[in-house]
């Protein structure tokens, strides 16, 4: 089978494979959501299994709806922990967000993990930038003070993210829908749902339903409310984009956090 190929000499060391002990943790997750094959990693590049893409289809979305539940299920060691045995690897268990790196942790909580290492390092960077004003740093500030006393913690364990879980890494082939490019890691289930929405993904009603049945079946419902949360878990993927995609998304940040504080 053809492969696709990515490479980049400019990548930082240990880039890629960081890449592929992300796939291969998500991949291992028991009726799991289908991720991407990885063929060969080198120090600049990784070659995957080639996906070809198809039409969207509701039963297609249904499906990995379910599928992503399972996924969230298989668990992670901590809120903000790395793919399981990435710490021993040549790439020390560093994370990536697309070039940016990501905080590795090993947080009991959740709330105090995400502000702390998923919202304030890009937020510091969009301020900078000058995507974010000084009023609207404010009130996201604010709002990461709410989320780190743990005013949205719950009893949840960590759940096996993919991160950075936007419709562009959602392939739809003829075998169902296929993840790539993970920025996988312990969090709360929330996250990856709230990024599905944010730039909108096909179907998601129901790739939503296959997940809420899925989550029933497996003894793990999503919480009442859960939408309602949906722009505390959006903070991180907006302060990624507002620290280098323009004002738009910082604007877009602003609002989340003014939506957070009236929750």
């Amino acid at each position: 089978m053809p492969s696709f190929s990515k490479r980049d000499t400019d990548a930082p060391a240990g880039f890629f494979e960081a890449e592929a002990a992300g796939l291969a943790w998500l991949a291992s997750a028991p009726g799991g959501a289908r991720i991407v094959g990885v063929e060969r990693v080198l120090p600049d590049g990784i070659d995957l299994e080639r996906v070809d893409e198809v039409a969207p289809t509701p039963a297609a979305a249904q499906t990995f709806g379910a599928a992503l539940a399972r996924t969230h299920a298989a668990g992670a060691a901590a809120f903000g922990s790395p793919p399981d045995g990435a710490d021993g690897r040549p790439f020390g268990g560093q994370l990536y967000i697309g070039r940016r790196p990501l905080v590795s942790a090993r947080q009991t909580g959740w709330g105090q993990f995400y502000a702390r290492d998923r919202v304030l390092p890009f937020l510091e960077i969009a301020v900078r930038a000058g995507t974010v004003r000084a009023g609207e740093e404010r009130d996201i500030r604010r709002a990461c003070a709410r989320i780190a006393e743990g005013d949205f913690d719950d009893t949840e364990p960590p759940a096996r993210l993919h991160g950075d879980l936007w419709t562009g890494n959602v392939l739809w082939s003829a075998d169902g829908v296929v993840l790539i490019d993970p920025a996988a890691h312990g969090g709360h289930r929330e996250t990856d749902l709230a990024m599905l929405a944010l730039f909108g993904c096909p179907y998601l009603d129901r790739i939503e339903a296959g997940y809420e049945t899925a989550a029933r079946d497996v003894g793990m419902p999503l919480r009442d409310g859960w939408r309602d949360r949906v722009p505390v878990h959006q903070l991180h993927p907006l302060a990624v984009h507002a620290a280098g995609h323009g004002r738009s998304y910082g604007l877009a940040l602003a609002d989340a956090a003014e939506r957070t504080l009236e929750l």
